[in-house]
């Protein structure tokens, strides 16, 4: 009886060692009919990046087919298979928790506008100076303070000069004498109150009222206010003295402070909208007559000198502004909000959402900024989105996950590698073996070459055994029998 079992029990263990060796041929068969059949299928519902040789992964290809390196097919590498640093995949509720608002990349025009600061000063070519034209006394003061305005024809000053007295009396007299000689006597005589510093106004007084104007009147020859008063009354003046400044108000300059990094995007021409604080919901439209070769060394800015019509003479001088200077229209620019940016000093980011929960960060290059929008040079595409709100947490989170990814100790490679498979043919260097798959390297069932240890085979190596082999790669990278032995107890 106890026999009877034992036989039986062999017989058991014979039957299922013989049903092993059968699927393990089988499975060599498809193994061998799928790599000369064609290329390795994809797998459903997974996005194929690229194809590759898994024995010469750096080698990347774009369709699948036999690889030109071995008799095995391309393998697909998914995108979901791919460990990029910096991409992170965060599931809808936590964005709904994080607020986390996405934009499009758009294509638009972009109304680009440069706003800076500015001051109200006085149109220096309205500028007017009255010097004394001869010594004198200042009789009368019509004007007694800096600022005061005054209206072109305004009595300002009567002053009283001896050396006008004496001209103007020779005058006088040549206009008596009836002979013909007195008409040339008459010019000379109003040339020299025109050479005593008398101006035509003032020699047309004396010739209409026939006597001689001890006090003759100074007026103003424009409308504006006193910028500098130089007399008072009852002093004694000197030829060349300052006796007024003035200046016109029915132009002003706007000083604009132009930071020296958007200094080129101002020009000469350009359009401008000044709004001053003390004047809301006021604007004032003028252009770009000048700007100026000179950088302020502690501000950094140059000097863009806009003139703006003043009729109403409210502009006044040391009055801060708000100047919108506007460049020229850029048509058909990507753009995307300005607040997805992120500035690292050096680089500009944005975080791409790429669907399905996963971002990525992408670095661009920027261009011009306006009303809340940047455009964007390079690095985007139209359609693409990009994170607009969150997205610093995403991008530190990026930045985590690449830096534990980069100090993650390496698996250790191992140092050989263990098959089964049946030897096709043995050659002086090279043994061919049809192996089954190899898990440690990843590598489906295939047909390849090995080389011959440098020992030789053992004499019961022959082709069509079948046998257990391990494999090493050498410094050139290529695969060589380390060990190889007969499967005990398998006919090929």
């Amino acid at each position: 009886m106890k026999t009877r079992q034992v036989f039986l029990f062999l017989v058991a263990l014979s039957a299922i060692g013989f049903t092993a060796y059968l699927g393990y041929r089988t499975g060599m068969k498809q193994g061998m009919t799928h790599v000369r059949d064609g290329a390795a299928k994809p797998a459903a519902n997974k996005t194929v990046l690229y194809w590759q040789d898994p024995m010469v992964p750096g080698q990347r290809f774009d369709k699948p087919g036999k690889s030109p390196y071995m008799d095995m097919p391309l393998v697909p590498v998914y995108a979901d298979d791919n460990s990029d640093d910096g991409k992170v995949t965060v599931s809808s509720r936590i964005q709904q928790n994080l607020g986390i608002r996405t934009a499009e990349v758009t294509k638009g025009n972009l109304a680009s506008s440069i706003e800076t600061v500015g001051n109200i000063a006085y149109n220096e070519r309205e500028l007017v100076v009255l010097q004394a034209r001869a010594s004198g006394y200042v009789e009368e003061l019509d004007v007694r303070a800096t600022l005061d305005p005054v209206r072109k024809g305004q009595t300002l000053a009567k002053l009283y000069v001896p050396d006008w007295i004496a001209a103007q009396e020779d005058f006088l007299t040549a206009k008596k004498l009836a002979a013909p000689a007195g008409a040339g006597l008459i010019d000379a005589a109003r040339e020299r109150m025109r050479l005593a510093g008398m101006s035509d106004t003032q020699i047309g007084q004396v010739e209409s009222a026939g006597k001689v104007q001890a006090r003759l009147a100074i007026t103003a020859p424009v409308n504006g206010v006193i910028s500098e008063l130089g007399i008072r009354e009852g002093m004694t003046i000197a030829s060349g003295a300052l006796l007024f400044r003035i200046n016109g108000l029915d132009t002003v300059w706007v000083n604009a402070d132009v930071p020296e990094d958007i200094a080129e995007k101002v020009r000469v021409g350009n359009i401008v909208e000044v709004r001053a604080a003390a004047l809301p919901g006021m604007v004032f439209k003028g252009k770009v007559n000048a700007v100026l070769p000179g950088i302020d060394p502690a501000t950094r800015t140059l000097k863009a000198r806009i003139e703006l019509a003043n009729p109403r003479q409210q502009l006044v001088p040391g009055m801060f502004a708000t100047v919108n200077f506007s460049p020229e229209l850029l048509r058909d620019v990507l753009l995307i909000p300005s607040e997805a940016v992120i500035q690292t000093g050096k680089r500009s980011l944005v975080i791409l959402a790429q669907g399905d929960g996963k971002f990525a960060p992408v670095e661009i290059e920027m261009g011009r900024e306006s009303n809340g929008m940047t455009e964007v040079i390079k690095g985007l595409s139209a359609g693409q989105k990009v994170v607009a709100s969150g997205q610093f947490l995403i991008d530190s989170e990026a930045s985590l996950r690449g830096t534990e990814l980069r100090m993650a100790p390496k698996p250790a490679a191992a140092t050989t590698h263990r098959g089964t498979g049946r030897v096709e043919a043995i050659g002086r260097d090279e043994i061919t073996i049809s192996h089954g798959p190899i898990p440690s390297l990843q590598w489906p069932a295939m047909t390849m070459s090995f080389r011959i240890p440098a020992g030789g085979l053992h004499k019961d190596i022959k082709a069509g055994e079948t046998v257990n082999f391990e494999i090493m790669p050498d410094s050139d990278g290529e695969y060589e029998i380390v060990s190889i032995a007969k499967v005990s107890g398998i006919k090929p």
